[in-house]
């Protein structure tokens, strides 16, 4: 090897070298170049950011680059927002259950001595009251007993009412602004013979009347847990539309009532039975015998108070009365009532 082939090796030598650091020296700058390109596209919020979707909310709270991924960055304010939507739902389920607690139990007061304008047992007024009460007939399945009774013979017509509370009702009780006790109506036209003629019942604000002439003894369907009043043999297809038997069938699960009640009374979450045993009227009751008071007067809401407390629904006391209905009644069987004046 001669001295020229030696001066070429030291050359090639440094050559490779050379070639290392210049190739060192281009993958920084790639590198370098790749950074600087991507720094670029982020500060430059191309339409692949979420620059669009964060100008159109207008909280500061939540702000989502692609320098702070969605499911690894910012997780505070997420956490946050959910304790602010459970606090309220917490909140409002609180307040629910403390209203119900807090929810009327149906009470009834002492009975006095002497109660305003009654009849003597043996008054014959007391005994006619007694004969021409109803028979009630009780859904089979009803969870509230009859508690407390009045009949109010009317001074100068042929008319008997008959007033009728339960242990419970499902109508809102629970709520702590609901009233008393809800009582129940009906009445008894009779003609100069002391015969049954005509019988009206309270249907949820309606006035329903019925026929009664020839017709024997009388009666009485009772609603399951409303305990609203039917002539018996009223056909369901007579009731108002929107207050007919199916409606009220379906409210029985639909309604909250019945749950609710359970923090204030103990009764039934649901009528789990079929609409045919829905109708079934098959538990009788015989209401002249389980009358608490008789009395005669127009105006009985002195004997109501005494008898129901003051906070008693407060329902008309006579047929007639053109208040919180808005038919002075439905005529369900037979012609138009007489009402007692004849």
């Amino acid at each position: 090897m001669g001295a020229g082939d030696g001066r070429d090796l030291i050359r090639i030598s440094n050559y490779a070298a050379g070639a290392r650091r210049a190739t060192q020296r281009s993958a920084g700058a790639v590198v370098r170049n790749e950074l600087q390109r991507l720094r670029r596209i982020v500060s430059g919020r191309t339409w692949l950011s979420h620059e669009p979707l964060q100008s159109l909310n207008k909280s500061p709270r939540l702000q989502e680059t692609i320098e702070c991924p969605f499911p690894f960055g910012q997780k505070w304010p997420l956490r946050q927002r959910t304790l602010q939507t459970r606090r309220p739902l917490g909140l409002a389920v609180f307040l629910a259950v403390l209203l119900t607690a807090c929810g009327p139990r149906t009470h009834f007061p002492p009975l006095p001595p002497a109660l305003p304008d009654t009849l003597a047992s043996n008054d014959s007024a007391a005994d006619l009251a007694r004969d021409l009460a109803p028979i009630l007939y009780l859904q089979r399945d009803e969870s509230f007993p009859l508690e407390r009774t009045v009949a109010v013979v009317h001074p100068s017509r042929r008319v008997i009412a008959y007033f009728l509370t339960y242990q419970h009702d499902v109508a809102a009780r629970w709520s702590p602004f609901a009233q008393g006790a809800d009582e129940e109506e009906f009445w008894v036209g009779y003609d100069a013979t002391l015969a049954p003629t005509d019988l009206w019942t309270y249907w949820h604000g309606d006035i329903l009347h019925a026929n009664w002439r020839d017709r024997g003894q009388l009666g009485v369907n009772v609603q399951w847990g409303k305990h609203g009043s039917l002539p018996r043999g009223t056909p369901p297809s007579e009731l108002p539309r929107d207050k007919s038997l199916e409606i009220f069938y379906a409210m029985t699960y639909v309604f909250p009532d019945l749950w609710f009640g359970r923090f204030s009374s103990r009764g039934p979450l649901c009528f789990c039975h079929s609409f045919s045993r829905y109708l079934e009227f098959t538990r009788p009751i015989l209401l002249g015998s389980r009358l608490t008071a008789i009395g005669r007067t127009a105006d009985p809401d002195s004997l109501l108070t005494a008898v129901f407390g003051p906070q008693y629904a407060h329902k008309p006391y006579w047929p007639w009365e053109g208040r919180r209905y808005r038919k002075l009644w439905n005529d369900v069987s037979g012609d138009r009532a007489l009402l007692g004046r004849r």
